[in-house]
């Protein structure tokens, strides 16, 4: 069931929100070529616990870091550990964040150094898939119109959306309905009431959309091995229009 925030509870919620924005800026500074992706959990984790908040992420499911931190072909839920960032990778960091009895989620992909062409064009398009998706976006709005905006993008620019996963409600937990899927079909689905708080993530790669999961039980990878980019942040849905809380 979909529930609305009360002005109350997305007082609450600012501050976690908050600080996913500020960790994902002070992660994206940092983040550079001979850094292990355990290096770059090991920023967020000491960034979110210095904030006096909690990373949602350690120990949500048994997963054991504070962050996932997917490279290249990794789309999400790559597990930090000694792998070496390169340069002309890209790396997606996605975290979330507990404060106030409320989560705030967030991701980014980063480029580390000077990237090709197709990896820089697959970053920039993912990002602005996100904006595409909540432009025009406020109540009453048909759910499946964020994914169909989504998807129109990412492949008019001749990348692919990733359907395996999708974006989701937030607030006392880190993932609530409804399922914010990144395909649909334009004026379908319920349509959002104000004050709904949605996570909002385009997943796109730059070929198939068609993913594996390793033996980890976590890490989702593209199966043709083709790279992929994240971009997400914590939406709230006004009567007319939306807050970004994460940036």
């Amino acid at each position: 069931m979909i529930r609305p925030k009360t002005e109350a509870e997305i007082a609450l919620m600012r501050e976690p929100c908050a600080i996913v924005r500020d960790c994902l800026a002070f992660v994206g500074e940092r983040v550079k070529a001979g850094m292990t992706t355990k290096e770059v959990d090991e920023l967020v984790y000491s960034f979110i616990t210095a904030s006096g908040a909690e990373p949602s992420c350690l120990g949500y499911y048994g997963y054991p870091a504070s962050a996932c931190v997917s490279v290249n072909e990794v789309v999400v839920h790559g597990i930090p550990d000694d792998r070496v960032l390169e340069e002309g990778d890209i790396v997606s960091v996605d975290l979330c964040a507990y404060k106030n009895g409320f989560h705030g989620d967030g991701a980014r992909t980063f480029r580390i150094g000077k990237v090709s062409e197709e990896k820089d064009k697959l970053v920039r398009v993912a990002e602005e898939c996100f904006f595409r998706a909540i432009d025009g976006l406020k109540a009453g709005t048909p759910l499946y119109d964020i994914g169909y905006r989504v998807q129109k993008h990412a492949e008019s620019n001749g990348f692919s959306v990733i359907r395996s996963y999708t974006g989701h409600g937030i607030g006392r937990e880190m993932h609530e309905d409804p399922a914010v899927p990144n395909v649909g079909r334009a004026g379908t689905g319920p349509r959002l009431e104000a004050n709904t708080v949605l996570c909002i993530e385009p997943m796109i790669a730059a070929g198939g959309w068609r993913v594996g999961i390793a033996a980890d039980g976590w890490t989702a990878y593209t199966l043709d091995g083709k790279s992929a980019a994240h971009y997400e942040n914590t939406v709230l849905i006004r009567e007319d229009g939306v807050e970004i809380l994460t940036l």
